[in-house]
């Protein structure tokens, strides 16, 4: 059997597999799971034929609506204070809640001494009125807002893209009258903590471990789950950079585990991303960059050799204006491989195949410029256009053949998260540490031996984006 026949049959066989899992898997899911992650599927518009591809209540005022995605902060706003506080009425039990509230957070790696435990008990003996409702308005809306959102101010996450919704979703003035209204502190709380797995296991390390090495690892592991959104959705792609290693999963269980490519530290480091695959890309072009194109000369050989091109599987193009488009056409040497998840970013950072598969063999897999590649690309490929698209496995099969650029619009949502966790499961389930290639750890465990900083509207981190001519 043919090398590419061969890809392509295995493929099949584990995405139709993995499809009928999939397929079964999120109708008794979304049964039993009313408050739990949201089946992305069921925000898709019905489904239809196999798409065509394209070839080659407070004191405070309310809270505003909710918007469905979380706004670009303008760049001159992001360092702001934010308002003031919202302000509601506190019955005595109400506040001895909160009290007991904040004396407890250090089990989810927080500090109490952040919520001025010892003026809240004060306020508390002075009995009701304005000054326990201003104290523990604010107080609440602090320890909602570290919960909620992470205690790690923004200056201190290197390169973290991921806008979390959270607080669009749950508002902090919403958030307060809930708690004082329905007169439940505690479950308002509670409800704001993050649900993936990974985190009940950290927190469950952190009151065995006496290492302060250690803990502060844990306490910086628990507040990046706080940065992302508390519901990731039923099903997701998620990419552990320390680890190297990305995972498909559904109902925040791992369904399957494919070794990663992830990009080389310094100025070519993967970003952490939250977004969406919009298209499954089987036999996808590659456009040369001008740093191989001019830098390397390759576009004016090319054009002085047209048989090289044609033999290399390049077309080279001089245009008007003098410069050259070069583009690797599919096929079995193309630099993406066979296939792309086309997961559109301003960071131009995507997951691809690759012709050097031999390197997934490595242990240490920090080696391209910033784009996932992944193992067993064809299988997750096929498995994201059966799920994602409503194509019929044949269909994926006819596509990946072809040899011909072909692209496979999405038609339900299914996010894609590139986070950074240095202490996490491995692919066999098992809690450990992984190397911190990047350097992020520190300032991160640095911030939380500092006072708590007051929250802004910034909402990602604010560094140039490095959007490289060559993501490979």
């Amino acid at each position: 059997m043919h090398r590419t026949c061969r890809i392509a049959f295995h493929g099949t066989v584990a995405a139709v597999a993995l499809a009928a899992v999939l397929a079964g898997g999120q109708a008794g899911a979304r049964a039993a799971q009313r408050q739990g992650p949201v089946d992305l599927t069921a925000q898709a518009a019905p489904a239809k034929p196999a798409p065509a591809p394209a070839t080659a209540a407070a004191k405070a005022a309310p809270a505003a609506a909710v918007p469905t995605e979380a706004p670009e902060t303008p760049t001159s706003l992001a360092d702001l204070p934010p308002p003031p506080p919202p302000l509601a009425h506190w019955t005595l039990a109400d506040a001895k809640a909160l009290l007991a509230a904040i004396r407890g957070i250090g089990a989810d790696g927080l500090f109490a001494r952040d919520y001025e435990p010892a003026a809240l008990t004060a306020a508390i003996a002075k009995g009701e009125g304005d000054e326990l409702d201003q104290l523990a308005s604010r107080l609440f809306v602090w320890l909602a807002q570290d919960i909620r959102d992470g205690r790690t101010p923004m200056t201190a996450r290197v390169q973290w893209f991921a806008v979390d919704p959270d607080q669009d979703i749950h508002p902090d003035a919403a958030l307060l009258a809930q708690a004082t209204e329905t007169h439940d502190v505690a479950g308002v709380l509670e409800s704001l903590k993050p649900t993936h797995p990974d985190y009940a296991q950290l927190k469950d390390m952190l009151t065995k471990t006496k290492d302060p090495k250690q803990i502060g690892m844990i306490r910086a592991n628990m507040d990046r789950w706080r940065w992302l959104g508390r519901d990731l959705g039923l099903q997701y792609l998620m990419i552990n950079v320390p680890e190297q290693e990305l995972r498909l999963t559904v109902n925040n269980k791992i369904i399957r585990t494919y070794r990663a490519i992830v990009g080389k530290p310094g100025k070519t480091a993967t970003p952490q991303l939250a977004e969406q695959v919009k298209n499954v890309v089987f036999n996808p072009t590659w456009t040369v960059p001008q740093s191989i194109v001019v830098g390397e000369g390759l576009g004016a050989r090319l054009l002085a050799s047209p048989a090289r091109a044609k033999r290399e599987g390049y077309v080279a193009t001089k245009n008007a204006d003098g410069t050259i488009t070069v583009v690797q056409q599919p096929g079995e040497n193309n630099s993406l491989g066979r296939v792309k998840l086309d997961m559109p970013n301003e960071h131009a950072i995507y997951i691809h195949d690759t012709p050097n598969r031999n390197l997934f063999a490595l242990p240490a897999r920090a080696l391209s410029h910033g784009c996932i590649r992944a193992e067993r690309a064809t299988e997750l490929a096929m498995t994201m256009a059966i799920l994602g698209a409503d194509l019929p496995p044949d269909t994926a099969v006819e596509y990946n053949l072809s040899g011909k650029y072909t692209k496979v619009p999405m038609t339900k949502p299914w996010a894609v998260y590139i986070t950074y966790f240095t202490v996490a499961r491995d692919v066999n389930g098992l809690m450990r540490s992984f190397g911190d290639i990047y350097n992020r750890d520190a300032p991160v465990i640095a911030s939380f031996a500092k006072p708590r900083e007051l929250h802004t509207s910034q909402r990602k981190s604010n560094e140039a984006i490095i959007k490289l001519d060559n993501p490979l």
